[in-house]
This record gives C-alpha cells, sequence and structure tokens, in this order.
C-alpha cells in the first residue's frame, strides 16, 4: 500500500534501502485535488505487477505519496530537496502541473530519475527528467482542425488558469487559428480557484465566441463548465478541452456538458484491447466502484513502467539524457505495449454524451 509522508516520517525507515522508494507527486487537495483517486489507484495497479516480478532494480516497489499541489501548504520543492538529501527516495513520478516541475527541477538536480507524466506544453530538456505526455501539437492541432472542418466556428475564446501550461498551448492555438485565417476574441487567464465564474462566462456570451479552449484545471473547470451549462451556452458555443477527464465530468453534471469534446490519447472507455485488459487488472484491483479510470490517472500507470523499462534497460544512462533524446524504453500502458522514440500514441477527440465520453475519433 502507497504510505502517506506524514507516516513515513514517523516511521523512523528513512534511510532503509530494502525497498525502491517512487515519491508520487500528486496534488491531494485544491483545484486539481480531484484527480488525486484515480492516479493513486492506477499507480497501485503498476506497483502491484512489478512487484510480483522483481520490482526495480530487484528491489521491491513502495510509493510514497506527497502532495504536490500548488495549494500545498508545505513546498514541495523543500520535501523532496530533504528526501533526496536523507537517501529517503530513489526516484520520482509526478502527476501535476507544469509549473510544480518547472520548480522541483531546479532542485532534483540529476540526483534521482524524474518521470514527468500528464499531458504538458512540451519543450522540456532538463536532464534526467522524462516527460512522456502529450504536447499541444499532438492534441490541440489536430483536434482544432477536426473541429472546424466539422462545426466551422469563425471566433474562439481562450481561457485558462494563469500558469505555463495554458498560456504555451494557447499561444500554439492562437497560431494555429491564424493559419486557418480564425478571429480569436477573447482571452482569459484566471487563478487557481477563482471565486465566481459568472463573470468569466458572461464575458465569454458577450464576445461572439463560437467556440471556446478551456485550459482550466480540475475544480475550476467544473465550476466553469456548471455555469456555462445553466446560462445555456451550448447552444451557441462548442467547447473543447485537453484537461477535462471523467472524475471533473462526472462532478460537472450531465446538463452542463452538451457540445463538449475533449481530446486525448487515453479515455476509460475506449474500446481498444490494450485497454480491455488494463481495465481488467484495475477493477480485480479495487473493485466495480473503484476510481474513474482517465488519462491522468492512467498516466501514472505509464509513468511507473517507463521509470521501470528506463532503468531496465539503460541502468544510469538517465543521468545524462532528456526527454529531447530519451532513450528507446519498452513498456507496458494502458494503451499499448509502446515503445519512445519510435511512435507516439494515438490521440483521440471525444464528445461528452451525460457523464461520460462517447463518439472516439482517431486524429
Amino acid at each position: 500500500m502507497p504510505i502517506e509522508l506524514a507516516d513515513f516520517r514517523e516511521s523512523g525507515l528513512l534511510a532503509r534501502t530494502d525497498c525502491f522508494r517512487v515519491a508520487l507527486l500528486i496534488p491531494l487537495c485544491g483545484s486539481a485535488g480531484i484527480w488525486a483517486p484515480s492516479c493513486i489507484s492506477s499507480a497501485q495497479v503498476a506497483v502491484a505487477e512489478l512487484n510480483r516480478h522483481s520490482g526495480i532494480d530487484g528491489r521491491k516497489v513502495q510509493l510514497i505519496m506527497i502532495d504536490a499541489a500548488v495549494e500545498a501548504t508545505e513546498p514541495v520543492e523543500e520535501i523532496v530537496n530533504d528526501l533526496i538529501d536523507l537517501g529517503a527516495i530513489d526516484a520520482i513520478v509526478g502527476m501535476h502541473i507544469s509549473a510544480i516541475r518547472q520548480r522541483l527541477s531546479k532542485v532534483v538536480r540529476q540526483r534521482i530519475p524524474y518521470i514527468y507524466t500528464p499531458l504538458y506544453e512540451g519543450g522540456e530538456t532538463t536532464t534526467g527528467l522524462f516527460a512522456i505526455g502529450e504536447t499541444p501539437q499532438e492534441q490541440l492541432g489536430p483536434a482544432i482542425a477536426r473541429l472546424q472542418a466539422t462545426y466551422r466556428p469563425r471566433k474562439w475564446a481562450l481561457i485558462g488558469n494563469d500558469y505555463v501550461w495554458p498560456r504555451s498551448s494557447h499561444s500554439y492555438a492562437k497560431s494555429f487559428l491564424k493559419s486557418l485565417d480564425v478571429d480569436v476574441v477573447m482571452e482569459k487567464y484566471l487563478p487557481f480557484g477563482f471565486a465566481s465564474m459568472k463573470p468569466v462566462v458572461e464575458a465569454l456570451e458577450a464576445s461572439g465566441a463560437d467556440a471556446v479552449l478551456v485550459s482550466l484545471v480540475g475544480q475550476d473547470a467544473i465550476s466553469f463548465n456548471r455555469v456555462f451549462g445553466k446560462m445555456g451556452l451550448h447552444r451557441s458555443i462548442i467547447r473543447l478541452s485537453c484537461a477535462m477527464e471523467e472524475n471533473g465530468l462526472m462532478a460537472c453534471g450531465a446538463g452542463n456538458l452538451e457540445r463538449l469534446f475533449a481530446v486525448s490519447s487515453y479515455f476509460g472507455a475506449l474500446a481498444t484491447e490494450p485497454n480491455a485488459a488494463f481495465k481488467e487488472r484495475y477493477h480485480s484491483m479495487h473493485g466495480d466502484f473503484a476510481p474513474a479510470l482517465n488519462a491522468l490517472g492512467q498516466s501514472t500507470y505509464e509513468g511507473m513502467n517507463y521509470l521501470a523499462g528506463l532503468l531496465r534497460d539503460h541502468g544510469d544512462l538517465w543521468r545524462t539524457s532528456s526527454s529531447r533524446d530519451a532513450p528507446s524504453v519498452r513498456y507496458v500502458t494502458g494503451r499499448s505495449l509502446s515503445r519512445t522514440g519510435s511512435t507516439r500514441p494515438s490521440v483521440y477527440l471525444a464528445r461528452a454524451d451525460g457523464m461520460q465520453f462517447c463518439d472516439f475519433k482517431l486524429l
């Protein structure tokens, strides 16, 4: 079972080396805290599978859960630096926002391997840090092109939280839309936990946009979509998100999701053989009422397996490599048996239907 940081500190076992300890950095509170149950549960499946064999580096794997939310009371980079100094963790698997990754990259400094799992803005080149998620070029470009071909919106709005991923994604979207001769009539960035979405949605309505790219995180995206739905803006505006996942979908409420589209390389309902096998393993461990499978949760399963494959196949090469020149790694995912450096995962555009995703289009 994963161990929480407070219990780990009190255990008196900080310097023991009989386990391969992975710091699982996920948001446990705040706007993105809704992601935590799926991320923990998916990582647990990977750990159980690894430990049925030789673990990592010949040792059984143990997860140490650390709160990597922006709203966390203790700075995560200080926690991680102390644990590395003590020799208490052997690697990091992080599923958190890019602003946290940028802070952590300054303190990890190639002392342990760091696998960053979610979609992100691209361009990560820090040595010893491997970002394995999709980028705007892989997601946004194909999704916008498909929506333009189907619905032909002439005016887009861009709304996101105020940090690097939304801003970088929106910069890419603006360039892509300009190449299609489509206008951007509104661009808005909000702090995490923004108090009231109503003025934002009202401004969106007044802008005349007929499509909106929503790059809000967790609870902020939920709050936005609830207000959007209550105002009935789906009748005139389509929504696209790269970060809306199944937990958020359920929290929005079925009546607030019409004409909402999401783009991702993984959805829990994808009807593929690799996903069917992953879902069987997941529910065998956690039961029928397990946290919803989604892209962000699956990414922690993938990140654990990527870490194991990287160390198994390449030893200490991670110390001199990065996402830019990562060696080819064989690892299991919820999508396929994949090898980095050769093929990237398939990306799908899905439509919200009630409180689930459907109508998957391969992009």
